[in-house]
């Protein structure tokens, strides 16, 4: 893992600044950070701005000075850049308008649309909660739009589309860490925020999802399930880089515990997920995602195995 720097030449605030990366790790990078004395405030989704007068001293600590071309080549090539589109400012605006668009049909300013729009609000602060990296407003993006593309590749009947979508809106509402306990929270917060909003059986339905990810094991013949579970999971899928960049927000996500306490953790998560005979329940999932997603789980777990 190596620390790079880019020159000062970016301005803001009456100086330049440099950026600051990682081309492995968000952990290392913070750390390195800490012990050079930056603030916190500094760190930007994937790096830290740092003025003029820091540069030569960061350099010396043993960041590697490149170009800001080479800096954002090797930030791109890490996974942990985080997209302009994925940053949460920008998000926000799109996955309120996605929230909206849930009651079909309403597109007035009367009591009931007042109070779908208060309840789309509240879940997206709730996702954007400061302690939250991995389980954040890019994962519901995310979760969102891969169930739209199991229901257009025919995995999902329409009448089953508004719970499912309400299930991956509610999924992580609560997020404290506490595996079981999150996903029961989430699912009791779904029943009280949808209760007079909409009909009992969506309801039921939509909690019925969202306790159904603490586990990831839907029944065989649960269509909605299959389809909520493949696009939790469908990040174990995703190429080595976009995998390793996960990895390192769930690290972060559990920056509470020690590196030891860690490792043990989730050696223990990817030996379960590896010794399910299948990974994802709907056939579209199972031919995209399967196989990278094992050979990723494989690799990671051998590292941790290693001590890494």
């Amino acid at each position: 893992m190596t620390l790079y720097i880019d020159p000062p030449v970016w301005p803001a605030h009456g100086t330049v600044f440099s950026h600051l990366v990682s081309d492995a790790s968000l952990t290392e990078l913070h750390d390195f950070a800490a012990a050079a004395e930056i603030s916190q405030r500094a760190f930007d989704r994937d790096h830290y701005d740092v003025p003029a007068h820091r540069y030569a001293a960061l350099v010396r600590g043993g960041a590697v000075p490149v170009s800001g071309h080479e800096l954002a080549r090797v930030l791109a090539a890490s996974g942990l850049r985080v997209k302009t589109r994925e940053r949460p400012e920008k998000l926000h605006t799109g996955l309120l308008r996605r929230w909206m668009r849930l009651r079909e049909g309403d597109h007035g300013l009367d009591a009931a649309h007042r109070a779908w729009h208060a309840v789309g609000e509240d879940l997206l602060e709730s996702w954007s909660e400061p302690h939250r990296h991995y389980h954040a407003l890019p994962h519901l993006s995310s979760v969102l739009r891969v169930s739209g593309a199991l229901e257009r590749a025919g995995e999902l009947p329409s009448g089953l589309r508004s719970a499912t979508l309400l299930a991956g809106w509610f999924h992580d509402a609560v997020y404290h860490g506490a595996a079981g306990q999150d996903e029961e929270l989430s699912a009791q917060l779904a029943e009280r925020q949808l209760d007079v909003l909409l009909p009992d059986a969506v309801v039921t339905e939509a909690a019925r999802l969202v306790r159904l990810t603490a586990s990831h094991a839907p029944e065989e013949n649960d269509v909605a399930g299959a389809v909520l579970v493949d696009a939790d999971l469908e990040v174990l899928g995703r190429e080595p880089a976009a995998y390793q960049r996960y990895v390192a927000q769930v690290r972060a996500d559990y920056a509470r515990v020690t590196d030891e306490q860690f490792r043990i953790g989730r050696a223990q998560v990817l030996r379960r997920l590896l010794e399910t005979p299948r990974l994802f329940r709907t056939g579209t999932g199972y031919r995209l995602w399967e196989a990278r997603a094992r050979q990723n789980l494989e690799h990671e777990l051998s590292e941790l195995d290693r001590g890494g």
